[in-house]
């Protein structure tokens, strides 16, 4: 262990060192902190999206919002679930109960398992459903959900930190703040297995490309410029930025087990390969925005005549 730490430069910061818990033990039932990092960014979502339908130029009103809120919520998670079981754990498809069924395993989100590739399907279904109950314009729509992604992709990364879960690749030298996880799993008293390879702690990577970078990107462009009366444009820029930051820092994040081999033969990761066709639509998003008028500044008008 000695050799490792010091052919890493020096001191290594472990992770198990840290004193982090999953959750907050209620004694009947732990409350994980990755659970209350989706509630919190859909709250803060919810709280967000409700503002930005005040300002002018919002193509819905609060009552959309509020189903948005619900069948979001719901997308996130069946889509999320859904998509890690189909492109992560396939077996779990093909494993089947004695009753011929397929595995309850599919289901059982407290395992863990969450792709964010399949929580965006089904918050495009979500989107797409109010859309055309409410008869609302879909794409205009999509552009004020993207503003509020952010929040929750930011604090999400932050639980997998916390949960010392979905760590880095090995960091090699000259990088400081390499840190040891338990990449071996946790023993039967509980503590940390590790093979002490120092690691890029990638969820941090994440929490900032994925997360604080693209909230800070959208809210300016929502705020501080004419952006929302041009269809498509937040979207387009959201679906960019995001793929090209997720893109980026699979460089950085050790492949699922068992798709390494995977990793190994195509040269690129999972999460890579599905980030690809994203970084192409929202570039043509955008290019197909900037191609069009804008919509009319409401809000401008309204103080020229006041």
């Amino acid at each position: 262990m000695v050799d490792v730490l010091a052919a890493a430069g020096g001191e290594v910061t472990r992770w198990s060192d840290l004193g982090l818990r999953t959750g907050i033990d209620l004694g009947f039932f732990e409350l994980k902190y990755y659970s209350l990092a989706y509630l919190a960014g859909i709250i803060l979502g919810y709280w967000h999206l409700s503002k930005m339908v005040k300002a002018p130029g919002a193509p819905m009103a609060q009552v959309h919002v509020d189903d948005l809120f619900f069948y979001c919520t719901l997308g996130i998670i069946i889509g999320g679930r859904l998509g890690y079981v189909t492109f992560y754990e396939p077996g779990h498809w093909t494993d089947f109960s004695g009753d011929g069924f397929v595995s309850w395993k599919v289901l059982r989100l407290w395992d863990g398992g969450m792709s964010f590739h399949g929580g965006l399907v089904g918050v495009v279904a979500a989107i797409a459903y109010v859309s055309w109950r409410g008869g609302l314009p879909f794409i205009r729509v999509a552009d004020y959900i993207s503003v509020n992604v952010g929040f929750g992709m930011m604090f999400g990364r932050i639980a997998n930190f916390i949960n010392g879960e979905l760590w880095g690749r090995p960091a090699g030298e000259g990088v400081p703040w390499a840190m040891t996880f338990c990449d071996r799993g946790v023993g039967p008293a509980g503590e940390c297995l590790s093979s002490f390879i120092p690691r890029h702690p990638s969820q941090l990577y994440q929490a900032l490309g994925e997360g604080l970078i693209v909230a800070v990107i959208m809210l300016s462009l929502f705020w501080l410029t004419r952006a929302r009366y041009r269809p498509a444009m937040l979207v387009g820029v959201f679906t960019t930025v995001i793929s090209i930051a997720r893109f980026v820092v699979e460089f950085y994040r050790e492949p699922d087990a068992q798709l390494q081999e995977f990793a190994a033969e195509t040269g690129l990761s999972m999460g890579q390969w599905l980030t690809i066709p994203l970084i192409l639509v929202g570039i043509g998003l955008v290019v197909w925005s900037l191609t069009r008028a804008p919509l009319a500044s409401g809000g401008k008008r309204q103080a020229e005549a006041s």
